[in-house]
């Protein structure tokens, strides 16, 4: 089985139209939302994003509200889109990775907590998939064993095959 682990440069992208929102609403209409996680403080910076366009004018009041509505009921509030929780044992072990990838401390977070959650789907029998934008952010978990996906020039035919080689 697969799973995909959301950074929130890939999600927000679900929430507001932006290079790659197809490719994202596309994996919403194959992979099963008990297929997918994100750290929940993925859940805070694309609210910030959101906010951030509202703000700017890039998203009406409307699409803004609009979009607060989607997030919550697809990933705050569902059963079955699974939030992993960030706490000082998850933060302390995400250290490393500051230094080995020179990447920022939400995304050494992100990180650890993607690299967590491979492990225990392995143990399961399942992969995971990382989906982010972020160049730096996706260059680490390469190194680190993940398989990665970017949305921004991921195509919906490299999608099928993502999903169907796991």
């Amino acid at each position: 089985m697969v799973w995909v682990y959301f950074d929130s440069s890939a999600l927000v992208k679900r929430y507001s139209a932006e290079d790659g929102t197809e490719v994202v609403n596309e994996l919403f209409r194959q992979l099963p939302i008990e297929q997918m996680s994100c750290a929940v403080i993925g859940i805070l910076e694309i609210i910030s994003v959101l906010v951030r366009k509202r703000n700017d004018g890039r998203l009406t009041p409307n699409l803004f509200a609009q979009a607060m509505i989607e997030l919550n009921k697809e990933v705050v509030e569902s059963e079955g889109f699974s939030v992993a929780s960030v706490d000082d044992g998850l933060i302390l072990s995400a250290l490393d990775l500051i230094t080995k990838h020179n990447i920022n401390a939400t995304d050494a977070i992100i990180l650890r907590s993607c690299l967590n959650l491979q492990q225990v789907l392995k143990g399961q029998g399942s992969h995971m998939i990382f989906w982010s934008c972020d160049k730096r952010l996706l260059r680490a978990a390469q190194v680190e064993g993940v398989t990665i996906f970017d949305p921004e020039v991921g195509t919906k035919a490299l999608l099928e095959v993502s999903l169907s080689d796991s």
